[in-house]
């Protein structure tokens, strides 16, 4: 099965791929050094240097490799104005009975972040807001139970 689009801003998108050159060139080469030294050390079955070396390699792979994934899948999402809660939306919404109102963007799930009021598309505040119109209420299901809440602006 496919894999599905990873959602990002620009900024979000050229970050990590800056990262991904970064480590995919001087951290790679970094790490290269430290293997070749901690080999002439001798021994390499008791070499604590050699397996902290090969520990840092396998996990810089992965994250390359992570990298890489989520670049190949990216989808830009500039900021728009639209009439329907999408990716890159940025809403206020109320829970029914509360006046006060919160603002959240909408995300990809790379670029959440709950405390920068980033809210992913895949999160299950996020699916319910999905294609809603300013005015339009929703349900969420949480672990606390049901609500419901209504989206005031929409940008």
């Amino acid at each position: 099965m496919a894999q599905a689009n990873e959602y990002l801003s620009r900024e979000k998108f050229e970050q990590l791929k800056a990262e991904l050159e970064e480590l995919s060139t001087n951290k790679r080469r970094e790490i290269a050094e430290q293997l070749e030294q901690a080999k002439s050390l001798g021994d390499l079955r008791e070499n604590s240097e050699y397996q902290e070396a090969r520990a840092a390699q396998a996990a810089l792979e992965e994250r390359i490799a992570y990298l890489s994934d989520v670049v190949k899948r990216a989808v830009i999402v500039d900021s728009h104005h639209s009439t329907v809660v999408e990716v890159g939306s940025t809403v206020s919404i109320s829970r029914t009975g509360n006046k006060d109102s919160q603002k959240v963007q909408i995300v990809g799930s790379s670029e959440a972040d709950i405390n920068n009021s980033k809210i992913s598309n895949e999160s299950p505040i996020g699916r319910a807001m999905m294609g809603k119109k300013k005015g339009e209420k929703f349900e969420v299901k949480t672990g606390k139970g049901l609500f419901e809440y209504q989206i005031i602006d929409l940008a």
